[in-house]
């Protein structure tokens, strides 16, 4: 199957809905999910109710990728003062015999990207923020990087040969490589801009035959009201700065009444894509409190 074929179709309900009580009572959503010994481990933001902190990251376990069981505790808090108000937007990708996880932290001003790694899933070592500064600045605020995705996969030629990619940012999408995945170097201009509000990417890339397949989240303003959207875009295998195509109809878009009414109204918002069976389970948030499954052939 060619990028240019994807469809998707979404479950009807939620695979991860906020507890009555505890750490994810008010909001369960944008999880990352791998697969370790057979296993669907997602790690999700979560937020409680009556606190002001906006995510700590939890865990729950799965066989099929449907049902899924919950840890009692988060596996990873807000412990710095670049993330004193939250840990948020988990992506997580294995390279070796280590999980990478970049992330949001975020000091209730600035929200920043952030690497941690761990060897087990549960306990996570922090690398702290990517880029300490950066020129670009949203609403007025400058060092704002956010989130990343990792192509878990050394670039074999051209520009970046020996160094892995990673597509990072929000309101525009940017460009960083490396040799060892925790430094990071980034090219100045954005490999991809918004057509409406913004930007921000997805699931970790996938190398396919026609190119770099990076699924990304994209913000439109409808009818006076901001809808995100699922989108895909394909990059140049040799030069991965290169755009060759986007999609022009969204992947996934809000339809049912838990993604458009929640925490954050008209939100479908992915990070997450693991393969099984033949099929791909591509994760979301929905509204900003559920979790969704949207399922499609294999790639």
């Amino acid at each position: 199957m060619n990028p240019f074929e994807l469809r998707f179709q979404k479950l009807s309900n939620p695979v991860l809905s906020p507890s009555k009580e505890g750490f994810d009572s008010k909001n369960t959503y944008n999880p990352a999910v791998i697969k370790h010994r057979g296993t669907f481990v997602m790690l999700y933001r979560a937020e409680a109710k009556g606190e002001k902190i906006t995510g700590r990251i939890g865990l729950a376990l799965s066989g099929d990728g449907i049902n899924f069981v919950r840890h009692p505790e988060p596996v990873m808090e807000p412990e710095y003062g670049w993330e004193k108000v939250g840990v948020e937007d988990p992506r997580v990708v294995r390279v070796g015999k280590t999980y990478y996880m970049t992330y949001t932290g975020y000091d209730g001003r600035v929200a920043r990207l952030c690497i941690a790694t761990s060897k087990n899933l549960l306990s996570w070592k922090k690398h702290g923020v990517v880029f300490e500064e950066f020129p670009f600045e949203k609403n007025g605020k400058p060092n704002w990087t956010k989130s990343g995705a990792i192509l878990t996969e050394k670039m074999e030629s051209g520009p970046f040969r020996g160094h892995y990619i990673m597509y990072f940012g929000d309101s525009n999408v940017w460009l960083a490589y490396s040799k060892d995945l925790i430094h990071w170097e980034y090219e100045p201009e954005p490999v991809l801009t918004p057509r409406g509000y913004l930007v921000e990417p997805g699931p970790a890339p996938l190398v396919l035959e026609e190119g770099i397949l990076l699924i990304h989240n994209e913000a439109f303003w409808m009818g006076g009201d901001l809808i995100y959207t699922v989108q895909a875009a394909l990059f140049d295998r040799e030069d991965p700065r290169k755009l060759l195509w986007r999609t022009e109809r969204p992947l996934l878009e809000p339809e049912f009444e838990w993604e458009k009414k929640g925490w954050v109204d008209n939100v479908v918002f992915a990070e997450a894509m693991v393969e099984h069976g033949g099929k791909m389970y591509l994760y979301y948030g929905g509204s900003d409190r559920y979790v969704g499954l949207a399922v499609s052939k294999r790639i």
